[in-house]
Parts: C-alpha cells; structure tokens; sequence
C-alpha cells in the first residue's frame, strides 16, 4: 500500500496517485481517496445534513465511469483497475475502516489470486497504519498545513516539492513551522504538475512492487 499526503488541499496529491498508477500500467492497481467532512455535513453525499452526529459517519462509493471529473475518475482514467471515495464525518475515520476493509477485501476476492497493490489519497490514514510508502507533497505557495499533515511528515519516504529548487530556503520554509533537518535528511523530489513521476519515486514504488508486502496497523 502506497498512501499519499500532504500540508493542504489543491497542491497535486490526487495527481501524484494518478503519476504513480500510469508510471507502472501493468499493475492492477486499487486507487482511493479519503475525505472527512466538517461537523453538521452528512458523510453520505456530502451535503449538509442535520442527522445525529452517530448517524451517517461513514459511506463508501466505487467509481465506476472514468469521465465523470472526480478524483476517484481520474485514477480510472490514469489506468487504475478499481477506484473507490471513501467518506467520514470528522474524527469519524476509525468508524469508516472496517467498511472499507470490507470492500477491499471483497475485490480482491473476486479478482485475481495474487493481491493487487493498493494507493490511497489521505493524510488521516496514518493514524492507522503504517504503508509499504508514504508520499508527502509540499507547495510552499500554500500557507495552510493541516494538523494531520505535520504530524504524518517525518514518516514520509520522501518529499514531493512542488515549486523549484529556489523557493525552499536550507532552513526550510518558514511558514511551515517544520524543523530544518526534515528538509535536509529526507529524500525530497522536485515536480511540478504534468511532469511523470521522478525518478527516484519510480524506484522506490518499484521495490515496493518486487518486495514483500508489508503494511502494519
């Protein structure tokens, strides 16, 4: 399982999973992205919803059309085999993983012997779970930096930098409150949008591929 993140939102993360998916075409990837809701929005659709706060925490939908515009349809679109949106009232995530489990596993039961490789868009997840790799985007052009997200950075396997080599300072940028040796010890990439997927990202999720599968809780 791959598991990408980053400090915010609009900064290429579902693009990232779309990279990784096309870079490697002949694997039967299970792509998904996880989003909670704000307190007083129903995690079924989405909307806002006055239901009780033990009620609808939790839906889960699989893509099926790659030409709707979501994010779930993009990852079909980059050539992913099935792709799912996972949906939870906030703090509500731990209530959601036992259903996507369920899913998970009932796909792969029908499918091929051989487990296919898993990538999902979250930050929350890490909470959770530990990935066989966790991607971190980071767009200094972005002040905002999510909790989760700077909690989940010194686990990354390495820093997807979205901006060139100038923009970050060796301190490290200032806005991002981060410790200056994050941005000097760990491997860090340069991409922008619309470039493949790195080099170094390549080889990485290629191990990941040959080796032994390795997520723990």
């Amino acid at each position: 399982m791959i598991v990408v993140g980053g400090h915010t939102r609009s900064i290429g993360k579902t693009q990232l999973v779309c990279d990784v998916i096309a870079a490697f075409p002949r694997e039967k990837w299970i792509a998904g992205k996880i989003t909670q809701y704000g307190h007083g929005v129903c995690a079924q659709n989405g909307e806002n919803c006055d239901c009780a706060p033990d009620e609808h925490v939790c839906a889960i939908n699989w893509e099926v059309q790659a030409d709707t515009g979501t994010d779930s349809a993009r990852f079909l679109a980059a050539g992913a085999r099935r792709s799912f949106w996972l949906r939870t009232k906030q703090g509500f995530l731990a209530e959601g993983l036992p259903l996507l489990r369920t899913a998970l596993y009932q796909v792969i039961e029908a499918g091929a012997p051989e487990r296919p490789p898993v990538i999902v868009e979250s930050n929350s997840l890490l909470q959770f779970l530990k990935p066989s790799l966790y991607f971190a985007v980071i767009d200094p052009v972005k002040e905002d930096f999510k909790d989760s997200a700077r909690v989940a950075l010194d686990r990354a396997d390495a820093l997807v930098l979205r901006g060139s080599a100038d923009t970050f300072s060796e301190a490290g940028p200032s806005w991002t409150k981060l410790p200056a040796r994050l941005l000097k010890e760990k491997p860090s990439v340069t991409q922008l949008e619309g470039q493949p997927l790195p080099e170094p990202l390549h080889v990485l999720v290629r191990r990941m591929l040959e080796g032994a599968a390795n997520v723990s809780i």
